[in-house]
């Protein structure tokens, strides 16, 4: 007999719990200090029996310091962080190399402690290179030549630019608002701007058929999945750099999902809502306005993890719908996801989950400060001293207004994210539920196309390289210059823009990332068209294009819809 008292106190406790732990996450900006506290106890409890450790430590700070003093060799660290010529003037050399000679002692000390649990040692290295760059000495106005120089020249006025951006930047902040020069890109006047039709909506997203620009298209249709964690338009920026663009115009008849911005009454939509509402309805409603045809289906960062699920899930059930695969920087296998990592473990997610109970979802900014640390000198304090001392604010982007149209995530979805694939990995071990039974990556056979990108924060693109190890279908791997955005948005006619192809034949034998790195071809331009020539070489004879929105119903409004719209 169930004791209904002793059950509703236990809900009862629980609830306290979460309360308290919500309190306590909102105190320490969603980061855990737990697990904080924990990796440095750790390694200082190692490091304190660790003798010999401490006497190279010792002299490697002896070392460190006879080279500051007379004056060693720059290192390839100290010239990328100080490039600018007046770092190599007294007494700004000595800061500057003194910076760098911190960082490399802190390197050693932090790695290689004998007992240290290797997570807690990444967190220690992690968390000291924070501090580290927080305390450099470009960071000050006092020890910067570069702002004392250019305050002297410009009277101030520099100075007075800055604190007007911060202000600017304060009350965006704090009135919620976007940063300044958003406006310039409106969406659906400046991006997102792919003529096309929604053709489906149901309670989590719109299915977009844009339309044809050509006069005979592919048989085979594309549909695109994207991250719910981020904005469909990522892939219709500006007309210059829209995918889906490049797509259309190369006779693709394409359709892209926009997901909803989740909100609290969604807290209990899961992962298999995004697969049953995501996934099936959109590939049901193409196959049914293109009938007969099989789909080349690409998704992009967790998007491609769902439809690498989803994929999975369609070959144990012998649905043959699909006629490709093509995974843009999205991991598989997480056991050596990056330095996210960092942010992911027992007691952060206990914490996450606490706040998500709470509000119903995880706030974007909840987020953002996680990938803002994985590049804090790059994303935060070099572009603090730009705007704030140097007086010099960069011209908003369309890709910097779009990651600043920030989205939200479900409670029940991303703890299931968390815990079912970063923490357990259950994908790539053959563990994930859909439906009820389990799926494997080994029973994938359509040709696949998997790009990774050379800088990745967030997708390491060796983590994504993996697949490799779980599939004996044919793979196509595309190493692309540039992180987890600008390596995807890499158009042709980008400057600078290089990467590598190899493929995988059909049950080949394995090889590792870098093995592939060192054999795959080096070319020069953007990837787009190598994606064009594969999918071409797997589609049949053009055909006339279908109708927008199919033989019934028709389409429902304009692109880019209204879930796009949902802040």
């Amino acid at each position: 007999m169930v004791d209904r008292k002793a059950e509703a106190q236990f809900s009862s406790s629980q609830q306290l719990d979460q309360a308290v732990r919500a309190m306590w996450a909102q105190q320490w900006l969603s980061v855990s200090p737990e697990s904080q506290w924990q990796a440095w106890m750790d390694w200082a409890g190692n490091l304190a029996i660790s003798p010999a450790k401490r006497l190279d430590l010792a002299r490697l700070a002896l070392e460190e310091w006879v080279r500051l003093c007379y004056g060693g060799p720059q290192t390839q660290e100290a010239e990328r962080l100080f490039q600018a010529p007046e770092w190599k003037q007294w007494p700004f050399t000595v800061m500057s190399a003194g910076f760098v000679a911190q960082q490399r002692w802190w390197q050693a000390a932090s790695q290689g402690v004998a007992g240290v649990e290797k997570h807690h040692e990444r967190l220690v290295g992690f968390w000291g290179r924070q501090w580290l760059d927080m305390l450099s000495p470009a960071n000050f106005f006092a020890t910067n030549p570069i702002v004392l120089e250019r305050t002297a020249k410009e009277g101030g006025a520099n100075l007075v630019r800055g604190f007007q951006y911060l202000m600017e930047d304060v009350h965006a902040q704090l009135t919620n608002k976007l940063p300044a020069g958003c406006e310039e890109f409106q969406v659906g006047r400046d991006v997102a701007v792919t003529a096309g039709k929604v053709v489906l909506r149901n309670q989590l997203m719109e299915l977009i058929q844009y339309a044809p620009t050509t006069d005979k298209v592919h048989p085979e249709p594309v549909l695109i999945m994207p991250a719910w964690i981020m904005k469909y338009y990522i892939l219709d920026l500006s007309p210059h750099n829209s995918l889906i663009k490049y797509l259309v115009d190369q006779g693709y008849t394409v359709f892209c999902v926009s997901w909803k911005n989740p909100d609290a009454g969604d807290r209990d939509l899961g992962m298999d809502d995004y697969i049953e509402l995501g996934w099936r309805a959109a590939l049901d409603a193409v196959t049914a306005i293109v009938p007969g045809q099989k789909v080349h289906a690409a998704g992009y960062c967790l998007g491609g993890t769902l439809l690498a699920i989803a994929a999975a899930a369609m070959a144990r059930d012998g649905d043959e719908r699909l006629a490709s695969m093509t995974l843009l920087a999205a991991q598989t296998d997480f056991t050596e996801p990056g330095e996210l990592a960092l942010f992911i473990d027992e007691a952060q997610v206990s914490l996450l989950e606490a706040q998500m109970a709470q509000q119903g979802y995880l706030r974007a900014d909840q987020m953002a400060g996680a990938f803002l640390m994985l590049r804090s000198h790059d994303l935060l304090w070099s572009r603090m001293v730009n705007q704030y001392l140097l007086g010099e604010r960069a011209p908003m982007s369309d890709l910097m207004a779009w990651n600043a149209d920030a989205t939200r995530m479900p409670a029940r979805m991303h703890s299931q994210y968390l815990r079912r694939l970063f923490l357990n990995n259950d994908l790539s071990e053959s563990r994930y539920p859909v439906d009820g039974k389990p799926v494997s990556l080994l029973n994938l056979q359509v040709p696949i196309f998997c790009v990774g990108t050379l800088t990745d924060h967030v997708a390491p693109w060796q983590s994504v390289f993996k697949l490799h190890h779980h599939t004996a279908a044919e793979i196509t791997f595309v190493l692309t210059s540039g992180g987890h955005n600008a390596g995807i948005v890499s158009e042709p006619g980008h400057p600078r823009r290089r990467y590598q192809l190899l493929t995988r034949s059909v049950g080949a034998q394995d090889v590792v990332a870098q093995q592939w790195q060192q054999e795959a071809e080096q070319r020069q331009g953007s990837w787009w068209p190598a994606w064009d020539e594969w999918l071409k070489n797997r589609s049949g004879t053009p055909i006339a294009p279908p109708r927008m929105g199919g033989t019934s119903g028709g389409p429902l409004y304009d692109a880019p819809g209204q879930y796009v719209l949902g802040h």
